[in-house]
């Protein structure tokens, strides 16, 4: 079972790519997305069909600026009842606990946190905002769209008074600097470790005119009761082992089920109540790890087939057919070409 997202993700994604000229069903049917599954902020799509999806919309409509122009559409609300928590909370630092430890009701391979500000700052955090890379490959589009939103949801709650001192990019500028300076408002940095909004400490302590703590126990409560983290579940649990092993040999199911102290027959009878098998979770790992080595790495197709776990090039050749429709070399040269 692949991660998923919440469909809110796409608020706004048919208008914006109406208004480029393109056919919001046609990239949805191309990236096996039902167009039905974002009539509902709460439908799930596979997070990873989600991220190539914008990375092509902003290649084929030449709009580099995609994924921060679909956060301009956006606001608290698409995070559902996730938003209800975070704005009847008191303070930032108590609405930023509970956006982490619920983001996961909105995707459960993104995660949100504070660390140091990387550059040694005093009086200065890094609010920072990654994707599990072992779960889903890495998007510059989806990347932009998250820090583009996190940062309005800051304004959203704090008004102008957010504090940022600057925005960390884990890629290279897709757009004109000016353009990001227009939407952040400070200085932005390429080619950074990690995804954050540098701000000033003292935000953690302002209060919300919002804060209701009657209503935030209700939201809170909701929360605890009706959603439990996937990636606690079992198939959770199998996916990231098998996700540790990668690269290097799969590992059979016996030593998955040894491992969760489960007979290989129980673990599998699991599975399949949930809607997936152990060779389903094992098939969907090596595709998105294979696409991600060959649309970002100059690693030799033999390299990749190892470290996907495949003995021959060949099995990773016809595999790749199966997944994404074209050869491992046509893959990495449209991936290439859409770049250029």
């Amino acid at each position: 079972m692949q991660p998923l997202i919440r469909a809110a993700s796409l608020r706004g994604f048919g208008a914006l790519v109406s208004e480029l000229g393109g056919e919001a069903d046609r990239l949805l049917e191309r990236f096996g997305i039902a167009p039905d599954v974002l009539e509902s902020d709460d439908g799930l799509l596979s997070i990873t069909a989600h991220d190539r999806m914008l990375d092509a919309a902003a290649d084929e409509l030449s709009c580099p600026d995609f994924g921060l122009r679909l956060a301009e559409r956006q606001d608290l609300t698409i995070l559902g009842p996730v938003a209800r928590a975070i704005r009847s909370s008191e303070t930032a630092v108590e609405a930023l606990e509970y956006a982490a430890q619920f983001l996961f009701v909105h995707s459960p391979v993104l995660t949100i946190g504070v660390d140091n500000d990387p550059w040694h700052r005093r009086g200065v955090i890094a609010l920072t905002y990654r994707k599990q890379l072992s779960e889903s490959p890495y998007s510059p589009q989806a990347v932009e769209l998250g820090l583009g939103l996190f940062y309005r949801v800051a304004v959203q709650l704090l008004g102008s008074g957010t504090g940022l001192r600057s925005v960390e990019v884990p890629h290279g500028p897709l757009s004109p600097v000016d353009r990001y300076l227009d939407f952040f408002g400070a200085d932005v940095k390429f080619d950074r470790p990690v995804a954050a909004l540098c701000v000033d400490r003292r935000i953690l302590d302002s209060s919300f005119a919002s804060a209701d703590e009657e209503i935030r126990r209700a939201a809170i409560d909701h929360l605890t009761g009706a959603y439990s983290d996937p990636t606690l579940s079992l198939a959770g649990r199998v996916r990231r082992i098998v996700a540790e092993q990668l690269p290097g040999p799969v590992p059979s199911i016996a030593e998955v089920a040894a491992e969760l102290a489960l007979h290989p027959r129980t673990l599998q009878r699991h599975l399949v109540v949930v809607g997936t098998t152990y060779e389903q979770i094992v098939d969907d790992l090596r595709g998105d790890r294979a696409h991600r080595f060959i649309t970002t790495t100059p690693m030799s197709f033999t390299q990749i087939a190892d470290l996907v776990g495949f003995q021959e090039q060949s099995t990773l050749s016809h595999a790749v057919r199966r997944w994404f429709g074209v050869s491992p070399r046509e893959l990495r040269r449209r991936t290439r070409a859409s770049h250029q």
